[in-house]
């Protein structure tokens, strides 16, 4: 069990690593993989076909800002389930960059998560599906959530 981060830049690497102290809460390994879909597209193949052979459960998150072409080209070759989880810090980048990660093509499923926190989350309760300690853990989280209200 893994998620696997695959980042446009190296200048991501920050926003990425508020995802993966989430992971950590939950022991959920991860590694992180830079890949520009714009700029070194063959890489990013390569990458999804590795990923592609290993047989563990895994979900992708991928991590990058401006024009988001790297959510659906994993998404449209990667057998596992992809979150985008765009760095977006301003209204502009909001009201400009954020449609390239909503709009994607038919069969080219990516789901678009923009709290960090809840990427990471959104990835944890995937690979609990299959994961009986990480349910347990989801389940005392969720628990722990709902009693800051009562």
């Amino acid at each position: 069990m893994k998620v696997t981060f695959i980042l446009g830049s190296d200048s991501d690497s920050e926003y990425a690593k508020k995802i993966s102290d989430v992971l950590d809460e939950f022991s959920v390994p991860s590694e992180i993989i830079v890949a520009s879909a714009h700029k070194v597209p063959e890489k990013v193949v390569e990458e999804v076909k590795r990923l592609n052979e290993d047989p563990q459960p895994r979900v992708v998150i991928t991590v990058v800002g401006m024009s988001n072409g790297l959510g659906g080209v994993v998404a449209g070759s990667c057998v596992h389930p992809v979150v985008n989880c765009p760095p977006l810090e301003t209204l502009e980048e909001y009201m400009v960059d954020l449609h390239s990660s909503l709009r994607m093509p038919s069969d080219v499923p990516v789901m678009t998560v923009l709290n960090p926190k809840n990427a990471a989350l959104a990835a944890v309760k995937i690979l609990a599906q299959s994961n009986a300690e990480l349910r347990e853990k989801v389940e005392k989280h969720i628990a722990k959530v709902k009693a800051k209200y009562s």
